[in-house]
């Protein structure tokens, strides 16, 4: 009861946002009362805890996929991020703005489980890349996540950007391509390249 609970109330989160959604609205569709969540989760804020639990849980699988899929490093980082930029400006914009907004010490509690596995995944990744010559090999692997999470924080956290008037595609542009187009050798800059040409 306890995971569809969570996987009821994350649909509806991602649906409809964070701030307006009441624990009734949430369980809604499931048709049971708000004691039964009561049962398993302490208030609306730690039902949303679980949810964000599951939710990146799910994202860094499809991170790992698309790893799977991409034998090119330049390629996987290129679409782990901009994959991750349109879902916080896509469908789903009113959570991700709601969680950044509202949330944001609950969120980064929670990105906090992730961070060490996909920091550690994103620096295999960049050391792949440094081998295969995609990326330069002077700079500190371990680095360029945190700095990548900076630049992502930007976009998502702040409003600095805004009064440039950027869709999202252009804020990737001007901030996270920016600075993989500067860890990218030669090499990685044709890759970087023919990938752009094929969005």
């Amino acid at each position: 009861m306890k995971d569809q609970i969570t996987e009821t109330a994350l649909q509806q989160f991602l649906k409809h946002g964070i701030r307006k959604m009441t624990v009734q609205n949430l369980i809604a569709p499931m048709g049971i009362s708000t004691k039964t969540v009561y049962k398993y989760f302490s208030n609306k804020e730690d039902l949303l805890k679980h949810c964000l639990l599951k939710h990146y849980s799910e994202l860094v699988q499809a991170f790992e996929g698309l790893k799977d899929q991409n034998k090119n490093p330049v390629a996987a980082l290129f679409q782990m991020w901009h994959s991750a930029i349109n879902a916080d400006f896509g469908v789903n914009h009113i959570f991700y703005h709601d969680l950044n907004y509202y949330y944001p010490r609950l969120q980064d509690l929670v990105l906090q489980k992730f961070f060490k596995k996909g920091y550690s995944f994103l620096e295999d990744l960049i050391r792949s890349g440094v081998k295969q010559g995609y990326f330069r090999n002077d700079i500190t692997p371990e680095i360029i996540p945190l700095v990548i999470n900076i630049l992502y924080s930007s976009i998502t956290r702040t409003g600095q950007f805004k009064k440039y008037k950027l869709t999202p595609d252009q804020l990737m542009q001007n901030t996270i391509d920016a600075y993989l187009r500067g860890i990218c050798t030669a090499k990685g800059l044709k890759e970087f390249e023919k990938i752009n040409q094929s969005l």
